[in-house]
């Protein structure tokens, strides 16, 4: 699976596609590249516009999805001198009510990512007010409306899409000549943006956005989608049924839209998850796995039983005829996954290791185990962890991040207190550490929902997650010199808007790497949120290979990518499988026991409420399930692996 920065051409299906598709799609390799691309068509817009002596409207939108766009335009402007002096702006949407100054407004990041580092006249910004008085938005949101009429409509609007599929804040039951008003938001909506807030009670309930009319006059239209969290909307807006109930759908009528995904994003495609229905394929090795498994799932049958009517009543004629029979397909795709499955996710000492996942030798290896969180280690794969420590192996664990802001205010105040009735009991005399306590805890005690934590707080829930973290790594027997913290300091921001990932982030990694100079990495390789902890912490360890490329140890050392508590590998991709044993998942559900700050109510649960251990175990099973209805053997759990080859 190694990467590769450029759009994705399917080079390895090599298949001609009718498409299903009743929006243009461009597929890209990764996300940056993508919102590269997309600013770069901005900025030749604007200089068209600059030569024809005229301005260009744009319309703007927030989150996640965009950041990278804004980041390449603010870098075009500084580095190649665009000027954004003839740019006019209308941003899509803002909570109501909302200060300016709060973090959490759209003002505050569209100036922190773009307007305070371009040369646009202040002027020329035009974004919904969150200030004004509740009897007169309607007033309000008609005069934002002229407003943009007034500068001849937008030129190009850029959109991200959420999960219920609105874009701006037109949730679901939006019609198409909506104009810009006061909407209530959807639950799930503010779910997703409970982070940013410190909080699901802290989000507001309502928004002024522009509406489906307003966006839909636009000239030219850029929808974003990022990660593999975006996959299933992404496709029922493109490849559905227009629907009020999907507001993105009603995009399948502009004249002029263009969708760019990143592959995550795009796994849900009809091209993607099912090309041979979609039109003539390359049958490679990896799409016939995949299209076997589908099968085999589709039928209900497992892979051994599936017959040549099963292939042919299900649009898979072809590899019959490729084939011959399904039988030889059928041997072929059941032993390549039966020789996914090891008990041995070091290597099989003394043994062949032709068909095995792992070598064989040597029969001990150093390992790493890269955890982004101080919990992620074994809540994705602490069955493993605590396998290849049974089995002899030198495992050291390094947590990359400090987790710091995923910790209640009211834990971190029980320690501030510990501590400080500790000092005084024993009277010790350590009077600078008192006064730092002292602040902490007034701190904490007049703190708003929207305040940063102070340096003080940051470093006692730091410290409260690196407890946890030694906990968890010693239960599943490492020593403590084999326990690491790297504190990345792109994540020590004290919110959860992290900053760039740094060349101090990449040589941190690097160090740690070169120190152990492992046979095997194990890394966190979600990509279910491009902008995400985790996946920043996997391109600083691709980062991190790609400095060590010349050293000659490296050329034995295997990076194996696990996924975290939302997603697992598609079974096609999987490439190493670790049976888990009954008590062996329970060991496991001790271990992510051990982190007690993220117990009951972990203050980041992500779009899933259960506990970590529950979505753990869930997960675990399910996989175990697949390849039981297979028809491979049963296990209780599985933990799954897929391995990046990067050049070396």
């Amino acid at each position: 699976m190694a990467s590769s920065k450029k759009k994705y051409q399917q080079s390895d299906l090599k298949y001609q596609l009718k498409t299903f598709e009743k929006i243009p799609v461009t597929i890209w390799e990764e996300s940056n590249d993508a919102s590269i691309h997309i600013a770069q068509s901005i900025a030749l817009a604007i200089r068209q516009k600059q030569q024809d002596g005229e301005q260009l409207v744009l319309g703007l939108a927030t989150g996640s999805s965009p950041i990278k766009v804004y980041d390449e335009l603010v870098r075009i402007h500084k580095e190649e001198g665009l000027s954004f002096q003839n740019v006019v702006t209308f941003n899509l949407d803002e909570y109501f009510p909302m200060e300016p100054t709060s973090p959490q407004s759209y003002v505050y990041f569209m100036n922190e990512y773009l307007f305070n580092h371009v040369d646009i006249k202040r002027e020329n910004i035009h974004i919904p007010d969150g200030t004004i008085n509740m009897d007169d938005w309607e007033e309000y949101c008609n005069s934002y409306e002229k407003k943009i009429d007034a500068y001849g409509g937008l030129d190009i609007q850029l959109l991200g899409i959420g999960r219920t599929g609105h874009i701006g804040f037109n949730e679901p039951g939006s019609w198409i000549n909506s104009t810009t008003r006061l909407v209530k938001l959807d639950a799930l909506t503010r779910r997703d943006a409970a982070a940013d807030f410190g909080g699901l009670e802290n989000v507001p309930y309502r928004a002024i956005t522009m509406g489906i009319g307003s966006i839909m006059k636009a000239r030219t239209i850029y929808l974003m989608a990022w990660g593999q969290h975006k996959a299933s909307i992404l496709r029922k807006a493109v490849e559905g049924k227009i629907t009020s109930s999907i507001p993105a759908t009603f995009l399948q009528n502009h004249p002029n839209t263009k969708v760019f995904v990143d592959k995550g994003a795009a796994e849900s495609l009809s091209r993607i998850r099912t090309p041979w229905r979609v039109g003539i394929c390359n049958w490679t090795d990896d799409l016939i796995c995949k299209a076997v498994i589908w099968l085999s799932r589709k039928v209900k049958k497992p892979i051994l039983k599936l017959t040549d009517e099963d292939y042919s009543e299900n649009g898979l004629s072809d590899l019959i005829i490729e084939y011959a029979s399904s039988y030889d397909i059928n041997i072929q795709i059941f032993n390549r996954l039966q020789h996914t499955i090891t008990g041995w996710p070091g290597g099989k000492p003394d043994a062949d290791d032709s068909s095995r996942p792992e070598r064989a030798k040597p029969a001990k290896k150093r390992v790493i185990i890269f955890s982004p969180h101080p919990d992620d280690d074994v809540i994705s794969m602490g069955g493993t962890f605590l396998r290849l420590v049974r089995q002899g192996h030198e495992v050291h664990v390094v947590y990359q991040t400090s987790g710091n802001i995923a910790v209640h205010d009211h834990d971190a105040m029980r320690y501030i207190e510990f501590i400080k009735e500790l000092i005084d009991k024993q009277e010790i005399p350590c009077e600078e550490i008192n006064k730092s306590y002292e602040r902490a805890k007034k701190f904490l005690r007049n703190k708003k929902f929207d305040q940063p934590d102070s340096p003080e707080v940051r470093i006692i829930k730091g410290l409260i997650r690196r407890s946890e973290a030694r906990a968890g790594a010693r239960f599943c027997g490492l020593p403590d010199e084999q326990i690491h913290f790297l504190d990345m300091p792109f994540y020590e921001t004290g919110t959860s808007r992290k900053k760039p990932i740094s060349k101090k982030d990449v040589d941190l990694v690097a160090g740690m790497i070169e120190k152990i100079q492992p046979h095997q990495v194990y890394a966190a390789g979600d990509l279910a949120d491009p902008h995400g902890t985790h996946r920043v912490c996997l391109d600083a360890i691709f980062a991190a290979f790609n400095q060590l490329k010349s050293k000659k140890w490296i050329k034995d050392c295997w990076l194996w990518l696990y996924r975290g508590a939302w997603h697992e590998w598609p079974t096609h991709e999987i490439e190493m499988a670790v049976p888990l044993s009954p008590q062996e998942l329970m060991k496991k559900r001790r271990a992510i026991f051990m982190h007690q700050s993220q117990k009951d109510h972990p203050p980041f649960p992500g779009k899933d409420e259960r506990e970590f251990w529950q979505r753990a175990e869930d997960r675990n099973r399910k996989t175990a399930a697949i390849y039981r209805d297979l028809g491979l053997a049963e296990y209780e759990a599985i933990e799954a692996f897929a391995r990046w080859k990067f050049d070396k």
